[in-house]
């Protein structure tokens, strides 16, 4: 069985960020988001060939499975949201309602467990689920978690 760990990048410096997975026995690292990428210099470390050219340093396995990745059509129902909230993306602190419909009906509805495990390999014991959010109710990473719960009745979720 795999024990699934989630982690943003918000608020984390690089070496923190890196020792959380180190220090959490992270083995394998899927990637969830659309864009493999951060504005900025602060977090761009996070950036796609530099993340994982680092994690291969550490031993970590590195995966993109772009079919848990909100769609631009569904992250702009969230982007909607914040705006009218007013709320900055690395402030928000919870889903809109209509995020979550939209993202259930487009990327969970036809989600196969079976095939994400297989995807991550039989050496994957320890998976961090990656996006950018700090809070993880402020990302579709909670969603995917508790899809899984649903399904995996003994599934571990640790959020970073």
């Amino acid at each position: 069985m795999i024990n699934i760990f989630t982690i943003g990048v918000y608020g984390y410096t690089e070496n923190d960020f890196f020792q959380k997975l180190i220090n959490s026995k992270i083995d394998t690292f899927c990637d969830i988001r659309r864009r493999r990428g951060v504005r900025g210099s602060k977090y761009s470390f996070v950036n796609s060939k530099k993340l994982q050219m680092k994690l291969a340093k550490l031993g970590i396995n590195y995966v993109h499975y772009i079919e848990l990745a909100p769609s631009n059509e569904v992250r702009e129902k969230q982007k909607e949201f914040d705006k009218y909230q007013g709320v900055q993306k690395r402030k928000r602190i919870g889903l809109n309602q209509a995020f979550v419909e939209a993202y259930k009906k487009q990327n969970l509805i036809t989600f196969d467990p079976d095939h994400f495990l297989s995807f991550l390999g039989s050496n994957a014991k320890n998976v961090a689920l990656f996006c950018i959010e700090k809070e993880p109710n402020a990302c579709h990473r909670s969603l995917v978690v508790e899809y899984l719960q649903k399904i995996l009745k003994d599934l571990k979720v640790v959020h970073l």
